[in-house]
């Protein structure tokens, strides 16, 4: 064989290689409620081909995902975010609804197609209205070979947790904008992987037949506990995510440690939890061996911190094998720590640090500095969230697009300030002067390639002695944690003790009640990215707003993200 023929070899050997770890990857979906009972109680359901939770995207690193969504929902239109990916130079197929495309309008096709550059647990969900709140959310994981991951394990298996409501996610919505205000109360249920359990007798003065009847049936098969089956003597890893609508959530594997491998995608430094506070938005993988009595089964539970506990455990059921999915345990359920425990949960937060030699340390000084002041305010008689008062609102241009094309009129022209007034007491509801907000959709525009710090400083609400939990997402990038503290940020004092050797990289950060967290990114992903509070109330009431960077790096967009607002008459034949 001479010299040429042995370099064609190679070079076919390597293209089938490429081939091999560069798939295409396709999915054809359909968008519709269905009827179901996730927790017992029977309810329409947003689906997927039918299914809820919706079908769970395997893909490699690497990988072209192309996912043809037909919305079959007759009186809403539709989009998918998809949850942790960058979406590197495809930002129009980020799925947030007049931001990033119009929504797929009913009876219309759309389709996605980008590269899932890093492995990881990721997921995605609706970005319209309260979409992801009515269940329309799924798991998309993307993988590597073993011998690649940084650590060994047996065998694996993911999780979805979220809350319940019985009510619809119009309801919900009109409450949340109505004067008076009418909150969407606490959930009904929690579910691990889809399936819940309400207790049926607490329905049992209900009329059958009448107009408020709800139909419940806890012997309802498709309601039964979700099953993790495990061998003994194994090590598993568990992928879990939350895309809970309001409540933080706390997870228990009865009996077994945790070992925290994985957050949002990125490898940290490993460390052992008995529970794990699992914010919405974020995601987690663990290792735990199956090392107890192997006789009986034990239970997998969440439970809700930061807000009073009203609602049901939610229970899953880790299944040693051979023994019957049916073997319920005898123990009690597993107890979180307690729900207003938040120095627990800031101690945890602070044990996620990067793995040494997976993640490079943050540039060591920002180029641009903005605080951002979440408050509660009044709005035109309606209560809602803000950022440095204001609250935001979507208008019906898609902001990539009217930055692309330079349209005018589709967004605020003024920016929005990059710190809030001075001197705000943290501790106190809004003072007069700042009791009421003004409603925008202004956008934060940041030079490529700028290292930016976001401040996010949380305060107390309208009501009295309340400060609540925010889990802060930055679509298109994932973003260093330099730092959290209570009370008010001190921008003299504070950064003295950022951390510059090891943060922890996410897209999703907790502020607690009554503090501050420190995020660093490059804006290095031309696009327009929303930066929002990951509770489906919250960021339906205004707490968000849309970062911008590259505007001049943006790619040509496809004539099937236009179509709405200004966009109309960008639409090409």
């Amino acid at each position: 064989m001479g010299k040429w023929d042995v370099l064609a070899v190679v070079f076919l050997a390597m293209m089938v290689m490429l081939i091999a770890e560069a798939a295409v990857v396709k999915y054809d979906w359909t968008v519709d409620y269905i009827t179901a009972s996730p927790d017992c109680v029977e309810k329409l359901v947003l689906s997927v081909n039918n299914q809820f939770p919706s079908p769970t995207i395997h893909a490699m690193e690497g990988d072209t995902l192309v996912v043809r969504v037909t919305n079959a929902i007759p009186t809403e239109g539709v989009v998918f975010h998809w949850h942790g990916i960058h979406q590197t130079t495809t930002p129009f197929f980020d799925g947030a609804a007049y931001v990033s495309q119009c929504p797929i309008n009913p009876g219309e096709t759309f389709t996605y197609r980008f590269t899932v550059e890093r492995a990881g647990t990721y997921f995605y969900h609706g970005h319209f209205g309260m979409q992801r709140a009515g269940g329309l959310f799924g798991s998309l994981i993307v993988s590597i070979s073993l011998h690649k991951e940084p650590f060994a394990y047996d065998g694996e298996h993911s999780i979805i947790l979220t809350d319940w409501w019985h009510k619809s996610i119009y309801e919900q919505q009109l409450g949340l904008t109505s004067i008076p205000f009418r909150f969407v109360g606490e959930p009904q249920s929690l579910l691990i992987q889809g399936r819940g359990s309400y207790n049926c007798t607490g329905l049992a003065g209900v009329a059958p037949g009448s107009l408020n009847c709800i139909v419940c049936n806890s012997t309802n098969p498709l309601c039964a506990p979700h099953v993790l089956p495990v061998m003994p003597g194994k090590t598993y890893r568990l992928r879990i995510a939350s895309v809970a609508s309001l409540s933080s959530l706390n997870f228990i594997l009865e009996g077994h440690t945790l070992t925290v491998v994985q957050a949002d995608g990125r490898y940290v430094k490993p460390f052992q939890v008995d529970n794990l506070n699992v914010y919405s938005g974020q995601s987690y993988d663990v290792l735990f061996t199956t090392n107890k009595e192997p006789s009986r089964n034990f239970w997998a539970a969440v439970n809700v911190r930061g807000r009073k506990m009203s609602t049901p455990t939610g229970l899953a059921i880790l299944q040693y094998l051979p023994n019957p999915a049916t073997l319920v345990p005898l123990t009690p359920t597993p107890v979180s720590p307690a729900w207003n425990d938040t120095a627990a949960s800031v101690a945890q937060a602070k044990m996620i640090l990067a793995k040494f030699g997976y993640e490079q340390a943050p540039p060591l000084k920002p180029d641009r500095t903005v605080t951002i002041l979440g408050t509660q305010n009044m709005v035109d008689g309606h209560i809602k969230w803000a950022l440095n008062n204001i609250s935001h609102v979507a208008r019906p241009t898609p902001v990539l697009a009217a930055l692309k094309y330079n349209i005018r009129g589709a967004f605020d022209s003024e920016p929005p300030p990059d710190f809030p007034i001075k001197d705000y007491d943290v501790f106190a509801p809004p003072p007069t002067n700042y009791r009421n907000a003004t409603s925008g959709s202004p956008v934060y525009v940041f030079t490529k390639d700028s290292v930016v710090d976001i401040i996010v400083q949380n305060a107390n609400t309208l009501t009295p002695n309340n400060s609540e939990i925010h889990p802060w997402h930055l679509h298109g990038h994932d973003f260093w944690i330099l730092g959290y503290g209570e009370g008010q940020f001190d921008p003299e004092k504070d950064p003295a003790f950022f951390n510059l050797v090891d943060p922890p990289v996410r897209n999703t950060v907790a502020v607690f009640p009554y503090g501050w967290v420190v995020i660093r990114f490059i804006a290095n992903n031309p696009g327009a990215w929303p930066f929002h509070c990951h509770i489906e109330p919250h960021f339906h009431m205004g707490m968000g707003t849309v970062f911008a960077e590259g505007i001049e790096h943006i790619p040509e967009l496809p004539t099937q993200t236009l179509g709405c607002g200004l966009t109309k008459r960008l639409m090409r034949l």
